[in-house]
């Protein structure tokens, strides 16, 4: 089986390696948190210091970053893995970052020979424990079956969905349609609340409809119990749309609503938030209206 570097080990990049160590890969790891290094460490990883290191020693090499500069700096930087690149190497970026940064990337390593996918996931903390996430892959077809089952041991859902940037294209959409979810979930249970209706009951009687969704069977439970920690934290929620904004202005797509969100998401900031889930945009809609929503 192929050697596999893995850089970031951070909320979803942990459970992700672990599930590829369970599938009978051999990893390399690399992390700022010595202590998700060391956990891996145990499980049987071995470790290196730098991305050139770990380009050296691998046949696949994935990143797990939280933007576009880190993967910029791991990818390009000094001690980067162009550095230790060469013919044969397969770079997968699965970090959520803009879509033209993905395409820099790619243009720099592919003169080193190296092939690059753009392939961002979806489904936050838990998915990736149970490795149900969801995987949007950009870049060559050919490129994308090969390591195909690499990325399917960490996944549900594994779709190509055209060349490089087009992964993280698609998970700006994504990341779109969550966060007005969310919004629309909190300002319905806010009305709930404000007009004398257990927010709790009115969960129940619309999930089973039209308006039941993923989103709200996942992040409905979190608020009634006000449980904020962080599957996904509002800070990078904002860095998403950030880009989302940034990408559908690039490209002549108004994107109303996303700036709407965008901006309840930076009031959340301000607040003390940010690190919270991102289901704590009913924090938001609650301070508006001044109440608090219970069960």
């Amino acid at each position: 089986m192929k050697k596999i570097g893995f850089i970031g080990l951070g909320i979803m990049g942990k459970p992700m390696s672990k599930n590829l160590i369970k599938a009978g890969y051999q990893l390399i790891v690399s992390d700022f948190n010595k202590e998700a290094v060391k956990e891996l460490e145990q499980l049987g990883a071995e470790v290196e210091s730098t991305p050139k290191a770990i380009a050296e020693k691998a046949d696949i090499v994935i990143t797990m970053l939280p933007n576009s500069p880190n993967v910029k700096a791991v990818a390009l930087g000094e001690n980067g893995l162009i550095e230790g690149t060469r013919d044969g190497l397969i770079y997968i970026d699965m970090s959520s970052i803009a879509p033209a940064a993905s395409q820099e990337v790619y243009r720099a390593l592919i003169e080193k020979g190296v092939e690059m996918l753009d392939a961002p996931v979806s489904g936050g903390e838990p998915k990736a424990i149970d490795g149900t996430i969801s995987v949007m892959v950009g870049g060559k077809k050919e490129v994308f079956e090969e390591v195909k089952e690499v990325l399917a041991a960490m996944a549900g859902s594994v779709v190509h969905v055209g060349e490089i940037g087009a992964g993280n294209v698609t998970k700006l959409a994504n990341q779109v349609i969550v966060a007005l979810n969310i919004a629309a979930v909190s300002e319905a249970f806010v009305l709930a609340q404000k007009a004398g209706v257990n927010p709790e009951a009115v969960y129940q009687a619309i999930r089973g409809g039209l308006a039941g969704s993923t989103v709200l069977d996942a992040k409905a439970p979190m608020m009634l119990d006000r449980n904020f920690d962080p599957g996904f934290r509002i800070n990078l929620h904002i860095k998403d749309l950030t880009n989302a904004m940034e990408t559908s202005h690039e490209f002549g797509a108004p994107a109303p609503l996303t700036a709407a969100v965008l901006e309840m998401m930076y009031a959340l900031k301000v607040d003390g938030h940010e690190f919270e889930d991102h289901s704590s945009l009913l924090k938001y809609y609650e301070k508006l209206a001044n109440v608090e929503i219970s069960r």
